[in-house]
């Protein structure tokens, strides 16, 4: 469905795309995970014909966008990070007005209207205007009205952004549905916990390149750190963090004041930890457990947290 080679793009001396590949078929739901400045809105803004890269080639559907922007601009819907509303317009009427940017007959647009309003739950506020709604609200009927022309791909920029987690939760909701439906989405976030609950497949990017791809599961196997082992002592003020990192390398200390233990195999090295515990007089409180999160695979493959 979206097939982008060597794409690179340029502000001035600033690199945003340093020649990026992407292949995502048709219905999957494809999440990129970046930090904010790593090159997520730019490669958004190339595949949705608002930008034009320096360099490279994008097809969704089979067409060339570069040389069929205007077709191509039927097959995609754009949901921007920023809201895109009238505020002195009722939601319907925002709707009608959107909608009818496509050239689709009248009775088919207010008809899809109607039907993302129920999907996004706000029937009962479509006559109010945008102005008295909340920002979860706007943010539902953003979306909406890139969904009016039944696109085969959608493009979401950061749409949780800022938002009650009730609104939040009915986005989640529509786009499983949406995904369950067969469209193709790729979803941008820095949120790495949306990825996680949303996401076939991830792409990292920083600094304008893809650093890694594939499944969490897949992701998490090509990192050093598959699981996280949080160790809470009694006595965490006899710890010696020196000592510890020589016996095990990957550990620190957290903003809770716990060990923090980052390793391939858990069972192993938890044997390992307790042994040391209790050879050391340090006693534990809590051990917990859990698989490697995106944060931490992140971590692992650049050696630093996300950017905020």
């Amino acid at each position: 469905m979206i097939n982008a080679k060597a794409i690179h793009k340029r502000f001035g001396t600033v690199k945003a795309l340093k020649g990026i590949d992407l292949d995502i078929k048709e219905g999957e739901l494809y999440g990129l995970l970046g930090p904010n400045g790593a090159g997520k809105t730019t490669t958004i803004n190339i595949l949705s014909t608002l930008l034009k890269p320096d360099n490279g080639s994008v097809f969704i559907n089979g067409l060339d966008i570069l040389k069929n922007p205007v077709s191509s601009k039927k097959n995609i819907g754009i949901v921007p990070q920023e809201v895109a509303l009238y505020e002195d317009l009722s939601a319907l009427d925002n709707l009608l007005f959107w909608g009818g940017l496509y050239g689709n007959p009248a009775s088919q647009i207010r008809s899809r209207a109607n039907e993302m309003l129920r999907l996004f739950g706000l029937s009962d506020r479509r006559n109010d205007t945008i102005k008295k709604y909340s920002g979860g609200m706007k943010r539902r009927i953003n979306i909406a009205s890139a969904l009016l022309h039944n696109p085969k791909v959608l493009f979401m920029d950061e749409p949780t952004v800022g938002i009650d987690p009730q609104s939040r939760n009915k986005i989640y909701e529509v786009i499983g549905q949406l995904h369950s439906n067969g469209l193709t989405i790729i979803y941008t976030t820095h949120y790495m916990e949306e990825v996680e609950k949303l996401c076939e497949r991830v792409g990292i990017i920083d600094y304008g390149e893809i650093i890694a791809e594939g499944t969490v599961e897949e992701l998490r196997n090509r990192s050093n750190t598959t699981s996280i082992i949080n160790v809470a002592l009694e006595n965490p003020g006899n710890a010696n963090l020196k000592d510890l990192q020589k016996s095990f390398e990957t550990v620190e200390v957290d903003q809770n004041n716990q060990l923090v233990f980052r390793c391939k195999d858990s069972d192993k090295k938890l044997s390992g930890i307790v042994k040391y515990m209790d050879q050391h007089n340090l006693m534990i409180s809590s051990i917990d457990v859990k698989k490697a999160s995106l944060e931490n695979i992140f971590l692992e493959l650049t050696g630093r947290k996300l950017r905020d």
